[in-house]
Parts: C-alpha cells; structure tokens; sequence
C-alpha cells in the first residue's frame, strides 16, 4: 500500500534528486547529471530523463564527498530534510 508522499512504480532521476533534497533545483540536478560524474546501478548517467526505482544504487558527489545511495522510496513531492533521509539509505562505499 502506498503511504502519503510517495509515488509508484519509477520517477525522472532529475526530479528525484531535487525530492530527495541532492539539490535544491532541477537546474542544478541537470548540471549534476550532465556533467558525466553521476552513476545509477553502477552505469554512467548523462540523460536528465533517466527512470528510477525503488531498490536503484545511486553514486554521486555530495557535500564534498562520494555518496552511494539505495533508493527506499520515491516521493510525489519535495520532501521535508528528515522525511527525505528516510527515504534513500547509504551505503558503505
């Protein structure tokens, strides 16, 4: 069942980030994708209309540092920074 906040199925990687708080805009989510430094299930990402899903690896630069991330939840809207925290868990890189 689905719980409030979250959507189903798969969700644009740039409009993720920015739901999920790894950016503040979709300008910004597209320069991060764009710029080739980005990678989802282990494959490089360049395309700002790539599908996620739940269970997805995402490895990215944040804040200053490697991030590899599972997606738990994809959420239908921005989250608030602690909902956003639970739904992505890291991963020991």
């Amino acid at each position: 069942m689905k719980e409030a906040g979250e959507s189903s199925e798969s969700m644009r990687l740039d409009r993720l980030l920015v739901f999920l708080r790894f950016a503040r805009t979709r300008s910004i989510a597209r320069t991060m994708i764009e710029g080739g430094h980005m990678r989802l299930n282990a494959q490089r990402v360049t395309k700002i209309s790539h599908d996620v899903a739940i269970g997805d690896v995402l490895t990215l630069t944040w804040r200053g540092e490697v991030c590899v991330a599972r997606i738990e939840r994809l959420p239908d809207r921005r989250l608030s920074a602690a909902l956003a925290q639970q739904a992505w868990s890291r991963i020991a890189a």
